[in-house]
């Protein structure tokens, strides 16, 4: 019987392989065997780096649902993601910015992870969006929006959800073209205005203008480009105003609004 892990099927063969591949290497750790796989199934991302977590997550279901067995594990490293702490607060300048958009102008968006002001987008989603700060799965990317030297907005695009089921049949996707395409689409994960920030029509020009470079920084991140975004938007706090303005697609998702934006 074949074995689903996460859109990844092994078939009696691969369980065949891989009972092969830890009994041709005893001293292999838990992580050196993943390792292994992955090369061995050129099982990779778009930047070529190895799907090495999924691997693990992937070998460790087969182990406990009995169809291999991995060697005892030889320690417990820290787990960065169960043991993340929340992100130190950053004071900035909170003067309130009563204008209009043609005043402001021109705004920078600045891609943020791996620079020096990650910390700043972290702080600022923990302390100001509702939701606070959660670390993104997957790909994902996070912007700040500046006016001169001052932050306005902050905005986290990650790997979108599996399966959603009116959006794969508003794009026509089936479970094959869906597997394979998936990673063309990225998720709207957190969407800041600061709250000293009253400016007309700034969240959704941001939107339009986030439409334009987005693909392009996540083709030099991980090698691939993005053709749709999506978001969702709790409508029992938002209206979604201004991705409507934005030409984001609304669909219905029982107490949620599913939108999505094409690309071209």
């Amino acid at each position: 019987m074949d074995v689903k892990y996460q859109g990844k099927v092994a078939t009696k063969q691969d369980i065949e392989f891989i009972r092969k591949l830890i009994a041709e290497n005893p001293q292999d750790s838990r992580r050196a065997l993943s390792k292994r796989l992955c090369r061995a199934w050129n099982w990779t991302q778009a930047n070529g780096a190895l799907r090495d977590m999924v691997c693990r997550g992937f070998l460790l279901h087969l182990d406990r649902a009995g169809h291999i067995k991995l060697p005892p594990k030889k320690c417990t490293p820290n787990n960065p993601l169960a043991n993340r702490q929340k992100p130190s607060k950053i004071q900035i300048d909170q003067t309130p910015i009563y204008t209009t958009l043609s005043k402001i102008q021109p705004l920078e968006i600045q891609q943020v992870r791996h620079t020096a002001f990650e910390k700043v987008f972290n702080s600022l989603i923990d302390q100001y969006h509702y939701p606070g700060y959660c670390h993104p799965v997957g790909e994902h990317l996070k912007y700040i929006v500046f006016a001169k030297t001052r932050p306005v907005a902050c905005l986290a695009f990650s790997s979108s959800p599996w399966h959603i089921g009116c959006r794969d049949k508003f794009i026509g996707w089936s479970a094959t073209v869906r597997k394979k395409n998936l990673h063309l689409i990225a998720y709207n994960s957190r969407y800041l205005i600061l709250p000293w920030v009253q400016i007309p029509c700034l969240a959704s020009h941001i939107l339009g203008r986030m439409a334009r470079v987005l693909s392009r920084d996540w083709h030099r991140v991980y090698n691939h480009p993005i053709y749709f975004l999506e978001t969702f938007v709790d409508t029992e706090k938002f209206c979604g105003i201004c991705y409507r303005a934005s030409n984001w697609v609304h669909l219905n998702v029982i107490r949620w609004k599913w939108l999505m934006c094409r690309y071209g």
